[in-house]
């Protein structure tokens, strides 16, 4: 094997009941290089990374994974394997925990003991001599839940360094980081590349793979479409590896004129729930038309979630406006009490809050909706499965059956059946948070027709999103948040990322 190599797949297929989950990948990482892995949600990337970093022992899947010039067979204890081994893999959901502080985090389980006792001295300068290494901004002493998502982010990096990680595994690093946090996170891989270590960056945003990697690899219905260097791709060319044809647009056409106002929220004023002398809006005021996308922009920390919970019911406790539909005011206090007024919403954390995702698709979809199948307190089993059928095929929802439990499922089908359970509620007003957030560019285009769908059937959609291409690409009008409080709404026509930033700032109003 070349020296030059530190990891390779070789015809690696692993299947499940029904699936062929990878078949007959193979590829090659160098040593020291940062190399993406693309492709759409259940392509195959994710059961790979768990072949490596050992959550599938080498009985369970054929082929050979060679790691550091030999055979990678990792047993009973196959985490721990390599682990030890130097594979470490940072996910999506962090892994700490919250109430203990940064040391404690880094060295869990492997804290340096004397006398029977924890020497906590040599454990927070062990993490310190870690942190400034790699020049990871946190205070060893801080606890975890005070940090924000880019700093635990950083403890993650720094818990799988202080393995001695030879190859470092990153899982969609940046889906809840601000631009700030997104610009850190790269210096801090390039300070990883400069010391050695190999890293591989799986990413839905194709702009960070030509930011940051050497070479991409692509994966489409569980096989290596294409290993190469970044610099000889496009972006163009990347999405055709992708979805296997060509998309000349990010954004459908959409032929839709907006009706009447049917929602409006005026002055809206509320206070955090857990604290409750701090203001979360201070004066939001906006409306939404029939058949409109509305977009909401705004930085992290602008209290767009805030927002839509507050209206749904769930967040905030409101001490000052309206919010009216159909010129009726309406004062939810549950999300029950939203949904019988006529209002849905697709929440930003749809594992967390959007999904049960132990339970079938089937009951995932007619949860909030099974007033609509019970009389006489019983459930008529077969209307619920024609009507989650129904949607079911609305969405396309890709799965064998609807029995199928929802956390086996790409995250795009799992947002397609977060979708379809508020579509069956039949709303008056649709409220989307981030709605495309973690998923391929395939079931984006997807969902973005969807909502195109939606609007020009009449339904009122409100989306909030992080990506402000997506805002502009999407929104019939842009509604820009600043500290809590609404701005300006301005029309698709004289909105510019230019415009939007200013305002998002606080630069002009």
């Amino acid at each position: 094997m070349d020296n030059d190599i530190i990891l390779e797949f070789k015809n690696v297929t692993k299947k499940f009941p029904g699936v062929v989950a990878l078949n007959d990948v193979s590829f090659k990482i160098r040593r020291g290089e940062i190399h993406g892995i693309c492709g759409e949600n259940g392509a195959g990337k994710s059961t790979l990374m768990k072949i490596l970093s050992g959550v599938y022992p080498h009985d369970t899947y054929d082929g050979s994974v060679i790691f550091n010039g030999e055979e990678l067979l990792l047993g009973e204890s196959a985490i721990q394997e390599a682990g030890n081994k130097g594979i470490a893999i940072v996910y999506q959901e962090l892994t700490l925990v919250p109430t203990m502080s940064v040391g404690e985090n880094v060295f869990l389980g492997r804290e340096p003991v004397e006398r029977g006792a924890i020497n906590w001295n040599k454990l927070y300068a062990n993490t310190r001599e870690i942190l400034e290494k790699y020049q990871l901004d946190v205070p060893p002493q801080a606890i975890v839940k005070t940090l924000g998502v880019g700093k635990m982010q950083m403890v993650e990096i720094a818990k799988a360094l202080s393995e001695k990680a030879l190859v470092l595994i990153l899982d969609e690093p940046t889906s809840a980081l601000s631009e700030a946090e997104i610009d850190k996170l790269m210096d801090i891989l390039k300070i990883l590349k400069s010391n050695g270590i190999t890293c591989i960056y799986i990413t839905h945003k194709l702009e960070e793979l030509f930011r940051i990697t050497d070479k991409v690899t692509v994966m489409r219905d569980g096989k290596e479409i294409v290993t190469e260097e970044t610099k000889n791709l496009t972006q163009e060319k990347l999405v055709k590896y992708m979805v296997g044809r060509e998309m000349k647009e990010r954004f459908p056409k959409a032929s839709r004129t907006p009706g009447n106002v049917i929602f409006k929220v005026e002055d809206l004023q509320a206070l955090d729930p857990n604290e409750a002398t701090r203001k979360v809006l201070n004066g939001v005021s906006f409306d939404v038309r029939k058949g409109e996308i509305l977009g909401i922009a705004g930085l992290m920390g602008a209290g767009r979630t805030e927002l839509v919970m507050t209206l749904f019911g769930e967040y905030g406790k409101v001490i000052n406006g309206k919010i009216l539909l159909n010129d009726l005011e309406i004062k939810p206090s549950s999300a029950r009490e939203a949904i019988n007024a006529g209002l849905s919403l697709v929440p930003e954390d749809r594992k967390g809050m959007g999904l049960v995702l132990i339970q079938s698709i089937l009951k995932n979809i007619s949860l909030p909706n099974l007033d609509q199948f019970s009389s006489f307190f019983r459930i008529d089993a077969d209307a619920e499965l024609k009507a989650s059928m129904q949607q079911s095929k609305n969405l396309t929802i890709k799965t064998p059956s609807l029995e199928v439990a929802v956390e086996t499922l790409s995250g795009g089908n799992q947002q397609k059946v977060v979708i379809s359970k508020w579509l069956m509620s039949k709303p008056s007003v649709l409220i989307m948070d981030d709605p495309t957030r973690g998923i391929d560019v395939g079931a984006k285009y997807e969902i973005y027709k969807l909502m195109n769908d939606l609007a020009e059937k009449g339904v009122a959609i409100i989306m909030i999103s992080s990506d402000l291409e997506e805002v502009l690409g999407m929104s019939d009008r842009i509604m820009v948040m600043c500290r809590g409080h609404s701005t300006t709404t301005l029309s698709v026509a004289e909105a510019t990322v230019e415009r939007v930033m200013a305002l998002a700032t606080g630069i002009s109003s």
